[in-house]
């Protein structure tokens, strides 16, 4: 059983900056991802940044405004977001894929964040 963890979303005006952190804790035999997806109202849940085996990827639209950092001895990742825009609005879910000690890998989701961008 694995359980990840979230936090830091909020209110924020555009221009400004929020810092997400999520947290994989359990049975966890070898981490080989932690990122962040977002989902907007009525859209389908998309990908924000990823740390895949110490790759890092970011969707066109947050590079250069969010930046990714990976703790591989926690299992924990942050997302610092900054310059955010009211499309940035949405529900920011965590991902950790992980070996679990049988060698099965699998996903784990957080509960998501809700970040919202308005004045």
């Amino acid at each position: 059983q694995v359980t990840v963890v979230e936090s830091g979303g909020g209110l924020v005006q555009p221009g400004g900056s929020l810092r997400l952190s999520c947290a994989a804790s359990g049975s966890i035999f070898r981490l080989i991802a932690m990122g962040w997806y977002r989902q907007g109202p009525g859209k389908q849940r998309d990908l924000v940044a990823d740390n895949y085996d110490g790759e890092v990827n970011y969707d066109d639209s947050v590079k250069g405004r969010f930046t990714i950092s990976r703790d591989n001895a926690q299992n924990t990742v942050s997302l610092q977001m900054n310059s955010l825009k009211p499309e940035d609005t949405a529900v920011y879910y965590c991902r950790a894929r992980y070996y679990a000690t049988n060698l099965q890998w699998y996903d784990d989701w957080g509960q998501g964040t809700q970040v919202t961008v308005s004045s």
